[in-house]
């Protein structure tokens, strides 16, 4: 009599997979609602608003409420109106001049304070502090600091003979002062996100290329930068994006000179604002805000393009 080989009963492997997809689901639904508050304040926050703009940009709307159906009546007095292409010129070399100097000062602090070294903590914690504080805090404590020849600044400036400097009163100084004030001010964060990917450079590598005989220049350009090209894409990107419509494009200028000095620092945001708020013409507004976002996501897309989001070259 032969002995007959059985199967192992399959009760146990099927009860271990409905166990795993068990727990897949959990973990599923524990990220839905992590990210479900996030989403939400983003439809109620940001797309209901852009979905009004754009409906509003339609009409013309008064500070009474009167709305009157233009169709594309806004758009077309953009072609027109001198003081939105000064505005966007005003934009245009802030962002170009800001967004590569803040990229190098705070890629240079991350690379600064990349090692540990006693004291590391409180070095990245003062870098990052002008972050956390409110820009309106900020603003003020600039507009002291550069008040006309009573502020903190131009008694040091004294001495040298550039106690008299209006760096907010002169038109030919107020943007670079509002560029090098929005570095200071953003310049912890960026060190952060770029600190956040020199961790992720494994170190062997780093190891390995020094043992082949490369210098530190090398070790640099050949391993750690290219490594760093998606959070440099991200870096580029959020600054962009935040330098035309974020809120060091508003609320630090509006603090600091309201647009002046003869509107040299009256970047796009502000001139929305003014339209909106002091000429009460909404609708113009709205369509100014759309026109705005349209040429970010347009800007955005062709970065995409180009850089292929940040991702490594495949040849």
């Amino acid at each position: 009599m032969t002995a007959t080989m059985t199967a192992p009963p399959a009760k146990p492997v099927v009860k271990a997979r409905k166990q795993s997809m068990t727990k897949k689901r959990r973990e599923a639904l524990a990220a839905y609602a992590f990210l479900a508050p996030d989403v939400i304040g983003l439809l109620i926050f940001v797309a209901l608003p852009m979905v009004l703009a754009f409906g509003v940009a339609f009409f013309k709307v008064d500070g009474f409420g009167n709305y009157r159906y233009v169709g594309l009546g806004n758009y077309r007095l953009m072609a027109g109106d001198d003081q939105l292409w000064a505005s966007l010129k005003v934009t245009a070399i802030y962002v170009v001049s800001f967004v590569p100097i803040a990229f190098v000062v705070s890629f240079a602090l991350a690379m600064l304070v990349r090692n540990h070294f006693k004291g590391i903590g409180w070095v990245r914690s003062a870098f990052f502090l002008p972050n956390v504080v409110s820009l309106v805090v900020v603003g003020l404590i600039w507009q002291f600091l550069l008040v006309d020849k009573r502020g903190a600044l131009s008694k040091l400036l004294a001495p040298l003979g550039l106690g008299d400097v209006s760096f907010l009163g002169t038109p030919s100084l107020a943007l670079g002062t509002y560029v090098v004030i929005s570095v200071w001010f953003l310049m912890g964060y960026q060190m952060l996100v770029f600190l956040a990917g020199l961790k992720d450079v494994p170190k062997e590598l780093e190891d390995a290329a020094q043992i082949d005989g490369a210098s530190a220049w090398q070790r640099f350009r050949y391993v750690i930068w290219p490594l760093l090209r998606p959070t440099s894409f991200f870096v580029v990107v959020n600054s962009t994006i935040g330098a035309v419509t974020g809120l060091q494009a508003f609320d630090l200028v509006y603090v600091l000179t309201k647009g002046g000095p003869a509107r040299a620092t009256s970047t796009v945001v502000i001139y929305i604002y003014e339209q909106a708020f002091t000429f009460n013409n909404m609708g113009y507004a709205a369509a100014l805000t759309t026109v705005v976002v349209a040429l970010l996501i347009l800007c955005t897309g062709v970065m995409f393009a180009v850089t292929r989001g940040g991702r490594f070259d495949e040849d």
